[in-house]
């Protein structure tokens, strides 16, 4: 029986139910001796090069971020892998970026904009990992009209809501995505937002 990602296993000392992490309880085999993994872990990394020649104004960067770096946190809670901006204009400060860019490990920055898609799992399971990941982000670099982006506007309420500022919940707003972003793939659909207290 599995409560809230914790397995139940009843001990042969006592004969009690105890709760032991999932890593733990998988890796038990049976009459309890550790069992090696069935696969092996592996570790890829696929790059996504940024459309900034074609949408030279267009705010890529900050629309993978999104508000406090909140909307690439739940890129990356959702696929659980980890997602790099990388290349030039990652840097917000340009100044600062030009200081960096010869400096060892910051390479990167002599490159066009991208961004980086790290996996590490299981061998079966890495590359539906990194596909899940990649068609997130492809959405997200996929330029959208602003008066037609919702997730820009969702966005912008968030950051309304982590400044304090939300003032009165639109009735049109829903956790929909843009029209070209299924709800599956939406970053804002792991975790509900709610509307502002206010003194009323």
């Amino acid at each position: 029986m599995d409560l809230e990602g914790w397995s139940v296993m009843q001990t042969e000392e006592n004969g009690h139910m105890q709760r032991v992490p999932p890593i733990q309880a998988a890796s038990v085999g049976w009459p309890g001796l550790p069992r090696a993994p069935t696969t092996p872990i592996v570790k890829r990394v696929v790059r996504l090069d940024v459309p900034v020649d074609k949408y030279p104004n267009y705010n890529f960067v900050g629309r993978i971020l999104g508000p406090r770096g909140n909307s690439l946190k739940r890129v990356e809670a959702m696929t659980e892998c980890r997602v790099y901006i990388r290349g030039k204009g990652s840097v917000k400060d340009s100044v600062k970026e030009e200081k960096l860019k010869d400096k060892p490990g910051y390479e990167h920055l002599n490159e066009p904009l991208h961004v980086l898609v790290e996996a590490e799992f299981p061998e079966d399971m890495v590359n539906s990992r990194l596909e899940y990941a990649v068609a997130i982000l492809d959405n997200l670099l996929k330029p959208v009209d602003e008066s037609l982006d919702s997730y820009k506007k969702q966005q912008l309420r968030e950051l309304a809501l982590l400044n304090g500022t939300l003032r009165e919940e639109s009735p049109s707003m829903s956790p929909s995505m843009s029209p070209s972003m299924s709800p599956g793939m939406s970053p804002f659909n792991s975790t509900g937002m709610k509307r502002a207290k206010t003194g009323r």
